[in-house]
């Protein structure tokens, strides 16, 4: 998946994921969809605040003076707190607010903030261009979101669409867009005469009539995105699709609906001569629901007597950090967990030991052991399953709150069985903050360990792996495997799982790395732009955010 980058360049996408409200991991990661922008603001004047290199005025000065003033609440009720203002205004906050909260503050050239027209184009620059051993962006995670977006994602507010997940291998001609996953209960995995509409490793041919894989013209463009990204519920499409293992082609005619994604898409218990097996696809720690939906899930498996767990996070890019943490509770329990540190935040070197966002002491984030009052009511006591090791699948989409479960667990001595391939590589967060109608994520932290270890930015890795950078830990690097179900015992990354329990060996290693990142938007020369699926903002997202 891509990074997210602010406003997506300004290029129109689509997101057929974003039908559902759309990972993890902090890997890689794409996080805001596609909306449309706001008219161009007039040209900066001489008026307003002046700028000097190095001397930054309180934020608070310039918080809330907005060039639009919004009136009423926002989508969680809150009133608004604008007041009249400027372009200037909201560009100095930015200025400010980065100094006083972005880790690397000392890596950013300060810029005047009147030399740019629009807030968005200003933070856009207000980041390190640092890399980090490997040579990818140290902050590889700078990005934006319209604040009403961000909050109907954040409360599971469902989006039109059919409820499957797309992953383009190949965003130019020839394209080739197939199905991760599908939810369940959606449009997508209904059964027509005996077949679900859309199945893992389907691959899209055409869309109402238009060549998905070759069309290159506007017009053509422009019925693929209405097709794929479908505006309302009740829309009617037809796709022309062909499944993984067949030679022919299908028919699928299919009607949008409101969906909002079910984070714990698939469960199971797999019974094993050696004992049983639990196995859950979490697909993100946000929205708000997904405390309820992991923590009935692991009730489930405590049920059912499991003494092994497989957590498949493959396509999970992160979310909220304190569902994160409850999860980690949850797999340890409390003998491994109790006084013990899940993550403790690191800030910019002014920060002190305080944390710059809130102000308050940097006291460190525990295992949570109860509900918080996100889905779970505050203070419901949470079931564990007390395992001294604990299988996760991977890819490079397992990202940012998800590598902190692995980072948290390896850090009170749970063996973190890792199966599948390289992890994105995200020890860092923020605080999403709204300002004029626009919430802005800007890396404010790193979080390590109870041991103090945090230094994974290019990711979690197999130790058989052939990956030059990462941190090596127990497992088997295997190829994603889009030929079986997710769930299937004999898909790639869970049989290899099955075999590690059972043997302590892996499959044969891939010579290169199997995961195919989401393309990026693209245009070639003159021709209209090429669609490529992102995933939603919670993909490499490690979001401190609490309940009200």
């Amino acid at each position: 998946m891509t990074k997210a980058l602010p406003r997506r360049l300004a290029i129109a996408l689509f997101v057929l994921f974003a039908i559902f409200m759309a990972s993890g991991c902090g890997g890689s990661s794409s996080p805001a969809p596609a909306r449309n922008t706001p008219p161009p603001a007039p040209p900066p004047t001489s008026s307003g605040p002046s700028w000097a290199a190095g001397v930054f005025a309180p934020a608070s000065q310039f918080k809330d003076r907005c060039q639009v003033v919004r009136t009423g609440a926002d989508f969680e009720g809150n009133p608004f707190t604008d007041r009249p203002g400027s372009i200037a205004e909201e560009n100095f906050w930015l200025r400010s607010w980065t100094n006083d909260t972005y880790l690397w503050n000392t890596e950013v050239v300060d810029r005047d903030p009147r030399s740019f027209n629009n807030p968005i184009n200003y933070f856009a620059v207000l980041r390190t261009t640092a890399t980090t051993s490997s040579g990818k962006d140290k902050d590889d995670f700078h990005f934006s979101q319209l604040t009403d977006e961000y909050l109907r994602a954040r409360n599971s507010a469902p989006q039109s669409g059919y409820g499957a997940r797309l992953r383009a291998f190949s965003s130019t001609v020839p394209r080739d867009f197939q199905v991760l996953y599908t939810e369940p209960n959606s449009p997508a995995s209904t059964v027509v005469a005996g077949q679900a509409n859309f199945i893992r490793g389907t691959k899209i041919l055409e869309v109402d009539g238009v060549d998905l894989i070759n069309a290159t013209g506007q017009a053509q463009v422009d019925t693929l995105n209405n097709g794929l990204f479908p505006a309302t519920a009740g829309e009617l499409h037809t796709f022309l699709v062909q499944d993984p293992g067949s030679a022919l082609s299908r028919t699928v005619m299919i009607i949008s609906a409101d969906i909002a994604p079910k984070p714990v898409n698939r469960m199971k218990v797999i019974n094993t001569p050696s004992g049983d097996v639990g196995y859950i696809l979490f697909n993100t720690f946000s929205p708000f629901a997904s405390e309820k939906d992991i923590a009935d899930a692991i009730t489930a498996m405590k049920t059912a007597g499991v003494n092994d767990l497989v957590l498949d996070l493959r396509y999970n890019g992160g979310g909220l950090l304190a569902i994160a943490s409850q999860l980690g509770y949850m797999v340890a329990g409390s003998a491994r967990t109790n006084g013990k540190t899940y993550e403790r935040l690191q800030f910019n070197a002014a920060a002190g030991n305080r944390n710059p966002v809130t102000g308050a002491i940097n006291n460190p984030t525990p295992f949570f052991s109860t509900g918080l009052g996100f889905s779970l009511a505050n203070g419901t006591p949470l079931d564990s399953l007390d395992l001294p090791r604990v299988f996760i699948l991977s890819t490079d989409s397992t990202c940012s709150a998800s590598e902190s479960v692995i980072n948290g667990l390896r850090g009170v001595d749970v063996e973190v069985i890792l199966i599948g391939d390289t992890t994105c590589g995200k020890p860092f967060g923020f605080f999403p903050e709204d300002n004029c109608g626009e919430t802005y994520f800007t890396i404010q932290f790193r979080g390590v360990n109870d041991k103090n270890f945090g230094d994974y930015a290019d990711g979690f890795v197999a130790v058989n792996s052939n990956a030059s950078f990462g941190v090596r830990m127990s497992g088997c690097a295997v190829n994603d495997d889009l030929g079986r179900e997710l769930g299937d015992e004999s898909e790639a990354l869970l049989a290899a799982a099955l075999q590690y329990r059972q043997s302590g060996t892996c499959p044969t290693p891939p010579p290169i790395s199997a995961t195919s990142k989401i393309s990026s938007v693209r245009t070639d020369g003159a021709a209209p732009a090429i669609l490529a699926p992102v995933g939603d903002i919670y993909e490499s997202n490690r979001d401190m955010t609490m309940p009200n």
